[in-house]
């Protein structure tokens, strides 16, 4: 005779199995859609992933709906995550070439087993000849992303040419088995799939040696995003990895390899200063900041700012002598502009106009998208050289307005999309070249 209780537990097992049904089959369909510009005038890349290996195809045109005429197509590459179920995503890539400048294009990607829904693109304009407008921020989770919603309208209204995310991604998108980093990447393909979406490696990002960061993003150049540089408009942009400084057991070689290839980059942007006036540099973890931690910010001699033991591969006196004009950092989870400086001296063009023509780069700590961990405080006063600390969750707006002028604003989500800070970089006409 059966056990009363073994025939429950039976029958309760058979209506699960039937409420939960067979696992569904690996989906050919395209997810995690997101553009990035790898630098060739006319180009626009497109990035996806889907879970089982098909070909990799963008259609392509002007028109909303009807017919898409024009077809690229291009690779996929497998991803196996580094977690215990070696979960496998296939990422695939395609380059658009030959795209008019500012037109509207309307694409969808897949293949003949799943195509994506149709997205929407404008391609860059050419040249230096142009006002580009950007967003700016880092630190944006998975959970807590208080930027995105204001951030997907601003780009439903075309207000930007480009995002640049400065490190930390998702928090963390290993996690759960690169879980994480698939949910992350749907929540920003609203703004990744209209815009290209450019990056930079942080601290979250380091598990398996950054392997999600460098499978996930397509970038420029051929360190798999660690470090590279484009053009956009009258500046030209340098993206590079703080990380190599504080993980070195992926190897010290990164951080000379890193420096040698960032000189020989400031050389050229210097010999081009007459066409593309503006050098602006992004990386995660910033030189200074005057927040209530312990970060290497805080401490004088910050690896990223002095180098290893204080002075092998240090980056102020580098980005000091090939005269960087701005730049931009995240990690802390706060905003912060700081006045002209270098080695803690404040250098401002002029009591009254601290930032027309100033004798030193300009600092942006904007690290206050939202995330899991919250907003980091600041120490009760400010330091000489802070000009201004906001501790809101926010982004910030960058635009390039032409050879001389930049203008930088923070907007506020927690004031509703105030803008909390306001302020433009006015440089000479002829540069502000090397210093050394």
């Amino acid at each position: 005779m059966c056990c009363p209780c073994w025939t429950c537990c039976c029958l309760l097992l058979f209506f699960s199995l039937e409420v939960q049904g067979s696992p569904k089959p690996p989906s050919a369909a395209p997810e995690q859609v997101h553009l990035s510009y790898l630098g060739e005038p006319g180009s626009m890349t497109v990035t996806w992933t889907t879970w089982v290996p098909v070909p990799s195809e963008v259609q392509y045109g002007l028109q909303p709906s009807g017919p898409l005429p024009f077809q690229a197509r291009g690779t996929f590459s497998p991803f196996v995550d580094g977690g215990i179920l070696r979960r496998k995503l296939y990422i695939h890539r395609v380059t658009l070439r030959g795209l008019l400048p500012e037109v509207q294009y309307v694409y969808r990607c897949g293949s003949a087993q799943g195509w994506s829904r149709r997205f929407r693109f404008r391609a860059l304009k050419k040249g230096p000849h142009w006002s580009p407008r950007l967003a700016v921020f880092g630190d944006l989770g998975a959970d807590n992303p208080r930027a995105l919603p204001r951030l997907r309208r601003d780009t439903q209204q075309g207000m930007y040419d480009a995002v640049l995310h400065v490190g930390d991604f998702a928090y963390d998108m290993d996690q759960d088995n690169a879980r994480v980093g698939d949910r992350f990447m749907k929540l920003i393909e609203p703004v990744a799939s209209s815009l290209p979406y450019m990056t930079c490696p942080g601290n979250h990002e380091e598990r398996y040696n950054f392997s999600n960061y460098k499978a996930r993003f397509s970038m420029p150049g051929n360190t798999e995003g660690l470090w590279y540089s484009w053009d956009l408009g009258p500046a030209h942009i340098i993206s590079f990895s703080t990380e190599v400084y504080f993980f070195l057991h992926y190897g010290r070689h990164l951080v000379e390899r890193q420096f040698h290839w960032l000189e020989s980059d400031l050389q050229k942007a210097n010999k081009n200063r007459a066409v593309r006036p503006w050098i602006i540099t992004m990386g995660h973890r910033p030189m200074y900041c005057s927040n209530a931690d312990l970060d290497d910010c805080t401490w004088h001699e910050s690896k990223v700012r002095k180098g290893l033991r204080g002075k092998f591969y240090g980056l102020e006196d580098l980005f000091y002598k090939y005269g960087v004009d701005l730049q931009l950092w995240a990690h802390e989870h706060s905003y912060e502009r700081l006045w002209p400086i270098y080695n803690y001296q404040v250098l401002n063009g002029s009591q009254e106009m601290p930032y027309t023509h100033p004798r030193g780069p300009v600092h942006i700590i904007t690290g206050s998208a939202g995330c899991e961990e919250l907003l980091t405080p600041f120490t009760l006063f400010p330091r000489p050289w802070s000009a201004l600390r906001v501790k809101e969750y926010g982004y910030t707006r960058l635009h390039i307005l032409n050879g001389t002028h930049v203008h930088i604003q923070q907007v506020s989500d927690d004031q509703d999309g105030k803008i909390v800070d306001d302020v433009w970089v006015v440089r000479p006409l002829l540069g502000r070249m090397m210093y050394l």
